[in-house]
């Protein structure tokens, strides 16, 4: 499956997007298997390899337009997907400081529209999140010293959602920065 979904995202484009540590594609790859040697299941490791599809509020880059949702659905399965939608979807000054709290709002950016995700979508968030700002930290020594401090406020947040193997490696990547 995984050979499918590169093939795809090769196709989108996702090659010859710079991205810190090489191009978007090989740090999609990069948080997927960060996600996999946390021992995350196979639809998370999905969503982490296709986690930019839409681009994010922190990436605008977007290789997929929001009306092709269900081609990536039938590649990757509807929850991966659903993952991939929620995380690029998230306005992150809104949701972020609250994701841990159980019944606390989150924000669309896409829509604008606020609404309270399940435990198990918070806990896949706030993994793929780790994952994420974690391979920007380890391949780009300037972005973890700029930023290193702040992940780890957000990692610290997020703790009650993260594996004790991401928060393990937050600390580990991301305190050496604080």
């Amino acid at each position: 499956m995984s050979s499918e979904v590169h093939a795809f995202l090769s196709r989108l484009g996702a090659e010859s997007v710079a991205h810190p540590g090489g191009t978007l594609l090989a740090h999609l790859d990069r948080v997927r298997q960060r996600l996999a040697a946390w021992g995350a299941r196979r639809e998370l490791q999905l969503a982490g390899l296709c986690h930019a599809c839409y681009g994010t509020d922190g990436f605008p880059t977007a290789l997929l337009p929001l009306d092709r949702r269900a081609e990536l659905a039938a590649l990757i399965g509807n929850e991966a997907e659903e993952i991939v939608y929620a995380y690029g979807s998230c306005d992150r000054g809104a949701s972020y400081p609250v994701l841990a709290e159980p019944g606390s709002p989150f924000r669309d950016r896409f829509t604008g529209r606020t609404h309270v995700p399940g435990p198990r979508l918070r806990r896949d968030l706030a993994e793929l999140t780790a994952a994420n700002e974690l391979d920007l930290a380890w391949e780009d020594p300037l972005f973890r010293e700029r930023w290193g401090p702040d992940l780890l406020k957000l990692c610290t947040r997020l703790r009650p959602l993260l594996s004790r193997t991401a928060w393990e490696e937050c600390v580990a990547v991301l305190g050496r920065a604080a």
